[in-house]
């Protein structure tokens, strides 16, 4: 389909594809099995100038001025994650980081950390989860008490994308748990802060070139200058982050159901049995049909979405958590049908559909579960029928 893209967007997917095919494909499969973190193509992200496609030029970014840069970072994860959601994650999860400052920070912290994070030279990281605080966020323990100028942290956040590896933490811990979910601040922590560690890396199902540890802090002190928006504003500016980060998942789904399509036609049109290929079997070629057609709708919802972002729209939360939603289930529907499509060879690690398989189920868990989405669909259509009626 067409989704007049401009020439700009347009040499944004062409860039993205050739990195994916020359720098991630002949390396993916290792990568997943032995998790190895890809900085080497995170500079090469950077030198084809990907990193900061949703950060204001002003900052170094590609980003327009009254342009968000919403469907730039989409295009780009999409064309990644066709090859491999692993490893498109570093860029996607340093957006997640990133836009905490980018929406509720101030010009110091504008300043300080954007260029970085456009560069590729920083990375960032987004910790709000903990072990008694997922779909629950209001459940979190990592306390943060203010001494004169500076704020003591205390807690773990854990399963943090990106953690240990990047260089900045958008941080949400509880200033005063008295006041609920108006008590909860947003901060900036650096690594390398002391008191601030990682505990061990996690051995994934999927997404193994990415890296996720538990972020540790014992006493760590964070100078109040590094408070994001406002103390007390720490939940509103974690739902700001999540609505304009959720396309961002919804791409790397996408990415990856394209990929696993795009893989099990070509086998499709290999294999022969019965004396003949499966592609000319109907059984096979209404998967396919299915398969393609799930891809082209998510695509085209993300696309509304991420436009709709970028044209300055005030309340996108529901479209955010249905493109999330959508995208994701797709992409397990797809990818499970890819390994069935390839038979007893798409459950060998030889090929790439299992990795596919393995790499979309988080895509339907992070960054509030798909529960969660329907959750957060249903409120809102349900207000704005009662907005309507009065």
């Amino acid at each position: 389909m067409n989704y007049f893209l401009t020439e700009e967007e347009q040499m944004i997917v062409e860039t993205a594809k050739e990195l994916a095919i020359k720098k991630i494909k002949p390396v993916r499969e290792k990568y997943d099995e032995e998790a190895i973190f890809p900085w080497d193509i995170v500079k090469e992200m950077a030198n084809a100038g990907l990193t900061g496609l949703y950060i204001p030029e002003e900052y170094g970014g590609m980003a327009h001025p009254n342009e968000k840069g919403i469907i730039k970072l989409c295009l780009a994860v999409e064309e990644l994650s066709k090859v491999c959601g692993g490893i498109s994650l570093a860029m996607a999860a340093t957006a997640l980081g990133t836009f905490p400052i980018l929406l509720s920070g101030n010009e110091e912290q504008k300043k300080k950390y954007l260029p970085k994070i456009s560069s590729g030279e920083y990375l960032a990281a987004f910790a709000l989860t903990e072990s008694d605080a997922g779909s629950d966020a209001g459940n979190m323990r990592t306390t943060a008490v203010k001494k004169g100028n500076k704020y003591i942290l205390n807690g773990t956040k854990q399963w943090i994308t990106n953690g240990g590896e990047a260089q900045v933490y958008s941080v949400i811990a509880i200033t005063d748990k008295a006041k609920g979910t108006r008590g909860a601040t947003a901060f900036i922590v650096e690594k390398g802060m002391p008191g601030f560690s990682f505990g061990k890396k996690e051995n994934k199902m999927g997404i193994r070139a990415s890296a996720t540890r538990e972020l540790v802090f014992q006493d760590c002190e964070v100078p109040e200058e590094n408070i994001i928006g406002k103390e007390g504003h720490g939940f509103i500016v974690a739902v700001n982050t999540l609505n304009h980060s959720r396309p961002g998942v919804a791409a790397q789904a996408l990415g990856i159901a394209a990929g696993a399509l795009e893989e099990a036609l070509a086998y499709s049109r290999q294999r022969v049995q019965f004396g003949k290929t499966i592609s000319s079997i109907q059984a096979v070629q209404h998967m396919l049909a299915n398969m393609a057609v799930e891809v082209e709708a998510a695509r085209a919802l993300l696309y509304s979405v991420a436009r709709t972002i970028d044209s300055g729209a005030k309340d996108f939360a529901k479209e955010s958590a249905m493109c999330k939603y959508f995208a994701s289930e797709v992409a397990m529907r797809v990818t499970t049908n890819a390994v069935q499509v390839f038979g007893g060879y798409g459950y060998m690690k030889e090929y790439p559909v299992e990795k596919m398989m393995r790499d979309a189920k988080i895509t339907q868990i992070y960054e509030g579960t798909n529960q969660i989405q329907l959750n957060e669909i249903a409120a809102k259509l349900i207000k704005e029928q009662v907005k309507q009626k009065v």
